[in-house]
């Protein structure tokens, strides 16, 4: 095995990405790129499945090309995936009935309203471990068959098909032979039991889906069928959703261990070890994983808008020219206070779950300048995840005394330190902070034999740790800030 490869197909909210690793796990090669965001009206966001999976694709073939793999060294493909992205298409076809419907989208509160009236929020929270939000993919399932001219009388024969982006890039790459998805993904639909592992038939009576929409539910390391490529079978043995993929890939495999991902949104997990464990604080009970027939669960808080609040300093006030940028802008707004960011751009996540509450910038002053601005959006990051991190050594009773982290913003070292500062405990960035892809990797190797567990757990090296700097004064004074902006910039929309 030691010259060849496994390639980790990464689907990410904005961009499609490949992640070539070799036999000892190191990251040899990354191919990116950025698809488009729909925004039809306000709080709608779309994606184009055909683009997703033209982007994907493309990624795919450039770093087989550039790196001059051979197929046939290829030894498996892992998927990961942004979840809860809900695509409907005709089985007949492959042709899609709708644009994809994303995970921030906020089009279904109403529905997520008559389910609540219906008094199926605790039937749901037990059973799925979930909250009745409209960020889960059920919801949007009603939605495009309730709106799509025709979709509901197609699906009810058995020739319209669901699935999150796994499902979608599975079917696309095995031509249609496999409609599956893993339990990661499975039980972020609000329509899969995580206690009986099947999909729930009175959640998909109250939401009036057609069972015969839902594919098959795998373990998230085994078989996906197989991608023929150039005359060579490529199998598929490994697939996670992206928040899950990267607990694997941190190497959290006991009970206990957690880390946060600064992606698009922020995403903090910590495993519960085999049994569920239900929040009374807010956050959403839900499969890490399973492996050879054996379930892995976590408790989760879902941070709606980190990375995405980068990119519309980027591209909505155009006040930075890059991500990376932001550091050093916040760094020449010294150690000027007093001034938050709430980025609730499609409402608020775990622990408050407002659906209503929209962004807002708090504090203003006549000599508040873009720095400013840029440190307080890098700042609530940071106090998002301890809005999280108290929820979770709440509900969990394990306090933490590190916080592993991963995703494209933990690369930046002004946000890494203030985030140790706020949580008062110490920030651990692994030298591979493409935890994500690397976990999908890890799971399509096990699967073929390539690593176990004990192998990969030896591979994850420190880059740099961030230790608190501030004293608990300063940080309960900061929080407190933190608290009273995001009080106000609650319920701003009418329900």
């Amino acid at each position: 095995m030691t010259n060849r490869y496994i390639i980790a197909l990464d689907q990410g909210t904005t961009s499609s990405r490949a992640v070539l690793f070799n036999s000892q796990g190191k990251i040899e090669c990354i191919t990116q790129k950025e698809f488009t965001q729909h925004f039809p009206r306000s709080g709608w966001v779309e994606h184009d499945p055909m683009e997703i999976w033209e982007s994907q694709w493309e990624v795919f073939e450039q770093l087989v090309n550039e790196q001059k793999i051979n197929p046939s060294d290829i030894a498996a493909i892992g998927i990961t995936n942004q979840r809860e992205t809900t695509v409907v298409w005709d089985k007949n076809s492959g042709e899609p009935v709708f644009n994809a419907i994303v995970w921030q989208d906020r089009r279904t509160a109403a529905i997520c309203e008559s389910l609540k009236s219906n008094g199926l929020e605790e039937y749901i929270r037990r059973n799925t471990g979930l909250v009745i939000d409209a960020y889960f993919s059920g919801t949007k399932i009603k939605w495009i068959l309730d709106n799509i001219k025709g979709a509901r009388q197609i699906a009810e024969k058995g020739e319209l098909l669901f699935g999150t982006i796994d499902t979608w890039l599975i079917w696309k790459l095995t031509n249609g032979k496999l409609h599956a998805t893993d339990y990661s993904n499975a039980s972020r639909t609000l329509l899969y039991n995580i206690r009986k592992l099947k999909w729930d038939s009175k959640l998909l009576e109250a939401l009036d889906v057609p069972a015969a929409m839902l594919p098959e539910v795998r373990d998230s390391s085994g078989n996906f069928g197989e991608l023929e490529y150039k005359g060579i079978k490529i199998p598929i043995t490994g697939v996670a959703g992206d928040q899950q993929a990267a607990l694997f890939g941190q190497t959290c495999f006991e009970e206990g261990m957690a880390k946060n991902t600064y992606g698009t949104g922020c995403f903090l997990l910590m495993n519960t070890g085999e049994y569920p464990v239900l929040s009374q604080s807010g956050l959403v009970t839900t499969i890490a994983w399973g492996i050879d027939g054996h379930i892995q669960y976590a408790l989760e808080g879902s941070v709606f808008i980190a990375g995405a609040a980068i990119q519309w300093l980027r591209d909505g006030l155009k006040i930075i020219d890059s991500a990376p940028a932001s550091e050093e802008l916040a760094r020449q707004a010294g150690g000027a206070e007093g001034v938050y960011v709430v980025p609730a751009f499609v409402g608020l996540g775990a622990p408050y779950w407002d659906m209503y509450a929209r962004g807002a910038i708090f504090g203003l002053t006549r000599d508040t300048g873009k720095e400013h601005i840029v440190k307080a959006t890098l700042e609530s990051l940071a106090f998002q995840t301890k809005d999280v991190l108290d929820a979770m050594q709440k509900d969990s009773g394990i306090e933490l005394k590190k916080l592993q982290v991963d995703g494209g913003a933990s690369a930046n070292d002004f946000l890494m330190q203030f985030q140790a500062d706020i949580i008062g405990a110490g920030v651990e960035r692994p030298e591979v902070i493409e935890s994500t892809a690397l976990g999908a990797a890890y799971l399509a190797g096990m699967a073929i034999g390539l690593w176990e567990k004990e192998q990969i757990a030896g591979n994850r090296k420190i880059d740099k740790t961030f230790l608190p700097l501030i004293d608990e004064t300063k940080r309960e004074a900061l929080y407190a800030g933190w608290q009273k902006a995001v009080k106000r910039s609650m319920s701003w929309i009418e329900a």
